[in-house]
């Protein structure tokens, strides 16, 4: 599975989506933001099981005031349309999946 654009049309199918959602709240001119992308693109098409979803600070403000986005990068982890898990800063893959997994 590909990673998704998120944004506020789109949010609330994304919110309510039945799988383990990871959204990634990024801005391009940030360093450690592209060095966890590549990582979170892999994450997406290696895990079908999970959605995972991109949010650009810059073009979405009204999304990462909504989650209290102080620091990027910012990840994310939904079920059931609740956040059960965060973090910001880079972060290895082994620990955004063990983020996942909990």
């Amino acid at each position: 599975m590909s990673v998704i654009s998120v944004n506020n049309s789109n949010f609330d199918s994304v919110k309510n989506s039945e799988k383990t959602v990871l959204l990634d709240f990024y801005a391009d001119w940030c360093g450690p933001c592209r060095m966890v992308s590549p990582i979170v693109d892999e994450i997406a098409s290696e895990n079908p099981q999970y959605l995972v979803g991109k949010i650009n600070v810059d073009d979405e403000p009204e999304l990462a005031q909504a989650f209290g986005v102080a620091t990027i990068p910012m990840l994310v982890v939904m079920k059931n349309g609740k956040i059960v898990n965060q973090s910001a800063g880079a972060r290895p893959k082994p620990q955004i999946l063990a983020m996942l997994e909990e």
